[in-house]
């Protein structure tokens, strides 16, 4: 079998802005297997050196040229890093010139600002909006009067990750509710979610999948059979159609593009940057 090549996502800051570009055009070449590894904060000379020195190895190790996919501001790290012998993709580069041309003004190249703190309401609106996530997790408050969404599904559908992603990547205030077994058995909409109907959401999944899922939790139980999670999940599909509500499938679907689905659904435009 084939090497996987090396792939390194590198950054003065978190480095969260190069792996997510540098995985989104990865993903474009199915036939290629790829390593990944993310190195962070490599905010000085001393430390771009250590870091070329790693994907300089990587690359004999496994025979093949690594790929860095680099977030890094300052040209002289990004000198020192080039030094790996690696095919360097900086993900600011194509986008600077133009920009410098259009506002008639170079950029100023600061390290870490692109995930520095810049307006201090919206980092709280983001905590604010986790806390309510975790306090209406799994319908614990039924008072959904403040909620921007509620995700309705059956239980391990993945409604509390998109909940959680909702309020830290967007400052979405996002509750979820369970369908139980009798909630399911009265083929109705729950009377605590009629009122809130403008906010619903609802999430479904391969029964095969849930059952994945649910076999890791709880194994062996009645929760996790396949019969179980095929009856949960055509009674709650019948029961969102009937009412209305948009449905969305988690299978093959990232967090990202779930969140992205339910926001343009409802209307909710956040800008968080």
């Amino acid at each position: 079998m084939e090497s996987a090549r090396p792939v390194f996502y590198v950054s003065d800051g978190t480095g969260i802005t190069a792996e997510t570009i540098g995985h989104s055009l990865l993903t474009q070449f199915s036939g290629v297997r790829f390593s990944s590894d993310r190195l962070p904060f490599v905010d000085t000379p001393e430390k771009a050196k250590e870091a070329a020195e790693r994907i300089r190895a990587a690359g004999a190790a496994r025979g093949l040229r690594p790929i860095v996919v680099n977030s890094c501001v300052d040209p002289n790290l990004n000198i020192l890093l080039a030094e790996s012998g690696a095919l360097m993709l900086d993900v600011f580069a194509p986008f600077i010139a133009p920009l410098e041309q259009e506002l008639g003004r170079s950029r100023e190249a600061q390290i870490g600002r692109a995930h520095g703190i810049v307006d201090f309401d919206i980092y709280h609106q983001r905590i604010n909006a986790m806390n309510y996530a975790l306090t209406h997790d799994d319908g614990v408050k039924p008072d959904y009067s403040d909620a921007d969404v509620i995700l309705v599904a059956v239980s391990r559908a993945g409604k509390t990750p998109t909940c959680v992603y909702l309020a830290l990547q967007h400052g979405v205030k996002a509750a979820n509710y369970p369908l139980t077994p009798e909630d399911l058995e009265g083929e109705r909409l729950p009377a605590r979610l009629r009122q809130y109907r403008g906010k619903l959401f609802g999430l479904t999944i391969d029964p095969q999948r849930l059952h994945q899922i649910r076999q890791e939790r709880r194994p062996d139980s009645r929760y996790a059979q396949l019969d179980t999670c095929k009856r949960e999940v055509a009674q709650a599909e019948t029961m969102l159609r009937r009412e209305g509500i948009e449905l969305l499938s988690t299978t093959n679907a990232s967090i990202e593009e779930i969140a992205s689905r339910v926001m343009k659904h409802l209307g909710i435009n956040r800008e968080m940057y």
